[in-house]
């Protein structure tokens, strides 16, 4: 650094030239040089590139945050509104050939559960207009009614009012070899029973106390236990009960109670949140099917629950028609004096 000519200013001021002006202390030096620096930096900021975070303003920063912030969403929305890949109808033909061969793997399970003597149990809960009717009879129609029974008790008694709450399920429960399909449970008391006020709340709290217990305590006797809900939509929930409504043969599928469940539809939400919370254990889990396409909820709910029941497939042995019994003496009656029923068709 070259040092001022201190004699040519002191003369200019009138000072003799054997004075001496004394120099700045050398720490204004150094503050003068680093203000002239961070000037410099300065200057080289505004000319940084605007992906440089570091050197953008916070104001501006806040507000590019912000419109990318709204444009995340709106992009999230507009992939949350575009149809998945399986969104597209399954054929007839196929959900027919697909349902067959799950019909048929069915038929083996409960060949398997006869023979081992199990002891199934399948819960089927959900939203009215669900699916869950369609898919019970799906699983039915195949098998032996002997062996799979139907279950879907109505409202209690004013008998089975004063009983134990879970009295008129165990009755309903399987033997050995049995499966048992229950179109609604003892899981009305958290979600009908409590929307509606059909319960206290310390019958409703005690419930929810108890029923992890006592599905342990079946599980631990032998019985397998698995608990399906059924998902539907709001507007998928709408469009069957208009179809019900428009359908005379589907009319008594509406009850008023299901209207009324639909006014609640918030309320029905909590009651099943807090129903989840207290009850999906890692022994009794819940298994949520989408249902608001019937077809492939269908298919998926049956491919789930053979995976669920181990089962092997039995030796078939062939069937061999006996020989029709030869005529003996005896002969039958005329149809004449039978009453047959009119032909029409």
């Amino acid at each position: 650094m070259v040092k001022p000519n201190t004699q040519k200013k002191a003369k200019a001021a009138g000072a003799k030239p054997s004075e001496k002006i004394p120099n700045k202390p050398k720490a204004t030096e150094k503050k003068a040089v680093n203000a002239s620096k961070r000037k410099a930096s300065k200057r080289k900021a505004d000319k940084v590139p605007v992906n440089q975070v570091a050197t953008i303003p916070m104001a501006k920063l806040k507000k590019e945050t912000k419109k990318s912030v709204e444009k995340d969403q709106k992009a999230k929305n507009k992939t949350q509104q575009k149809k998945p890949k399986n969104s597209k109808k399954l054929s007839k033909s196929v959900y027919k050939a697909e349902l067959e061969r799950l019909q048929l793997e069915l038929v083996q399970m409960q060949e398997w559960v006869k023979h081992a003597g199990l002891k199934v149990v399948v819960i089927f809960e959900g939203r009215d207009a669900a699916g869950k009717g369609g898919v019970i009879k799906r699983i039915s129609e195949c098998l032996n009614p002997r062996g799979c029974r139907i279950v879907a008790l109505g409202k209690p008694t004013d008998r089975e009012k004063t009983q134990w709450y879970f009295q008129r399920y165990v009755n309903e429960l399987p033997a050995a070899g049995e499966i048992v399909l229950l179109d609604r449970s003892w899981y009305n008391r958290a979600g009908v029973e409590r929307v509606m006020g059909f319960c206290g709340h310390t019958e409703y709290t005690e419930f929810m106390r108890t029923c992890p217990e006592f599905e342990h305590m079946l599980q631990r006797s032998g019985i397998i236990l698995v608990k399906y809900w059924f998902s539907v939509s709001d507007k998928e929930q709408e469009k069957r009960f208009q179809d019900r409504i428009n359908d005379p043969t589907k009319r008594w599928k509406l009850s008023p109670m299901d209207l009324e469940a639909r006014a609640r539809w918030v309320e029905y939400s909590k009651a099943k949140d807090d129903m989840f919370a207290m009850t999906d254990t890692t022994n009794s889990p819940w298994y949520v099917v989408d249902a608001d396409d019937k077809k492939r909820a269908r298919l998926n709910c049956i491919t789930h629950l053979l995976s669920l029941i181990p089962y092997e497939e039995l030796p078939y042995e062939p069937i061999k028609l006996p020989k029709r019994q030869r005529a003996i003496d005896y002969e039958r009656p005329p149809k004449e004096t039978q009453r047959m029923v009119p032909t029409q068709f």
